[in-house]
């Protein structure tokens, strides 16, 4: 008998240090830090803000020094990002790769915990051809330049896929990726297969729901009390839309033959309010979605498919991005405001415990809307973090200087859009797509950069090529953003 009661107090002491140690080190939850907003704090502050949480990784949508800089010594995994601009010549030109990498990692590197690289941002649903056919190139670039630098076993190189890589996820078990992608994909599994990178979705119940509105599909959707929906190939209950989407992908990998690669999620996340015909955003629902899926991810209970571990996940987002176009919700995902305070607690903080999550279903917003894309719009990368912009003053916008050559303006143009900006007002049925020159296309880009980058002076200088001018070039249905200085 004694010796039963030393074993079970032994199990009791091993399952104590499990939790503690599980709660101490949480490094599969991670946050993305969006940067398309002109009152983000200073890189150094948000540098203090996560060292005070339980996340350990932050993904950036691009490679900003300040902020790479300011997580030096942190201990915080830092994940980059190569703009879809730059994989052009990331594909072909090997001496760019190299060039990159020096500038984006070995600068930086260990001091600055870089543990990923990710080249692109939901280039397979694109639509872009030329882009996704010199996708696999570009990683393969960046993978052979961080070896060359002996960097290739400690950072991995992957890239981001939206939901819409897959053709079907219903039942979970049935999921299989779209036939017109499953040839390219196989050529970036296979790199992810032979590298240990994990593979990286984008997976958002919260547009599952704004599809189908029903109060069954919310609870199921928030982790809350729901009858569960069975998976008639397996027989297994999922309940909640988390575990099901992320299992669809799993099955999808496996029909594929590439059962060893991990998954990642890349973003998932909940608006906390939108616009008066989005139904479910709402500052409950957003704390209840965040707060049930980090307390899902600390309980290791894993999914149906991948059991007893948790799947990485980036929460979306760190802050508010108030210069995002589209809907709404695009500018309230913030789980932390721009003062550094919570926008709701779901008990990220060091020094708090996870508050506990309604257990009610929490009421879907009144007004129904047509079914949304089961995928979200993408969330573009952006410029270099920047310091509170000053007071008002007046409005401005960045312009390019007269007399400028196309060649100097296709250069401006190349290197806007390559900086994360969102250039889809100027690709073929945007709003600002004619006139059809790169004078045009040139001006608004470069114009959405300066805005978004902090609309300091130097945000607007493209090597001396540019000006500020308070005459707005708006024409049309064509609206250039606007800022004060």
């Amino acid at each position: 008998m004694a010796t039963l009661r030393s074993a079970t107090a032994f199990v009791f002491l091993l399952s104590l240090l499990h939790a503690i140690k599980v709660s101490k080190c949480q490094s599969f939850i991670g946050i993305n830090y969006g940067q398309v907003a002109d009152n983000l704090p200073p890189p150094s502050e948000t540098a203090k803000l996560l060292q005070s949480t339980s996340v350990e990784k932050v993904r950036l949508y691009g490679a900003d020094p300040a902020m790479i800089k300011a997580l030096a010594n942190t201990g915080i995994g830092i994940v980059i990002g190569a703009a879809d601009g730059d994989i052009p010549a990331l594909a072909s030109d090997p001496n760019f790769a190299k060039s990159w990498i020096n500038s984006n990692v070995i600068a930086y590197y260990p001091a600055s915990k870089i543990i990923l690289i990710n080249v692109g941002n939901e280039v397979m649903t694109s639509n872009d051809q030329n882009l996704m056919n010199q996708l696999l190139p570009a990683v393969q670039n960046v993978q052979n330049a961080l070896n060359e630098a002996s960097l290739g076993g400690k950072i991995k190189v992957s890239t981001v896929h939206s939901m819409a890589v897959l053709r079907q996820s219903e039942p979970p078990s049935a999921g299989m990726f779209h036939p017109n992608l499953v040839q390219m994909l196989k050529g970036l599994l296979s790199f992810n297969n032979a590298t240990g990178s994990p593979f990286e979705i984008n997976p958002y119940p919260y547009f599952a729901y704004g599809s189908d509105p029903r109060p069954e599909t919310l609870n199921f959707c928030l982790f809350q009390p729901n009858p569960g929906r069975v998976d008639s190939n397996t027989n297994i209950k999922y309940t909640n839309m988390f575990d099901a989407q992320v299992d669809a992908v799993r099955s999808a990998l496996n029909a594929m033959g590439f059962k060893d690669v991990e998954i990642v999620v890349a973003e998932t996340g909940w608006p906390y309010k939108g616009d008066s015909n989005e139904v479910g955003a709402s500052i409950e629902n957003a704390k209840a979605y965040n707060g049930n899926l980090i307390a899902h991810l600390r309980s290791m209970v894993g999914t149906p498919l991948m059991p007893g571990k948790s799947v990485d996940t980036y929460l979306f987002a760190l802050y508010d991005e108030d210069l995002k176009p589209g809907a709404g919700s695009e500018r309230a995902f913030g789980i932390y405001k721009p003062d550094l305070t919570m926008t709701y607690d779901i008990g990220l903080s060091k020094s708090s415990q996870a508050p506990s999550m309604p257990k009610t279903p929490a009421t879907p917003a009144p007004t129904p809307v047509s079914p949304a894309s089961p995928t979200p719009t993408p969330v573009s990368p952006s410029p270099k973090p920047i310091s509170p912009s000053p007071k008002p003053n007046k409005a401005s916008w960045c312009v390019p200087k007269v007399g400028l050559s196309d060649a100097q303006l296709q250069t401006n143009l190349d290197y806007a859009c390559g900086h994360g900006i969102d250039c889809s007002s100027i690709q073929p049925g945007g709003a600002c797509f004619d006139p059809n020159t790169v004078a045009s296309h040139a001006a608004y880009a470069m114009n959405l950069l300066y805005q978004t980058a902090g609309r300091n002076p130097w945000n607007c200088d493209f090597s001396q090529t540019a000006t500020l001018t308070s005459n707005n070039p708006s024409y049309n249905n064509c609206v250039y953003p606007a800022g004060s200085t």
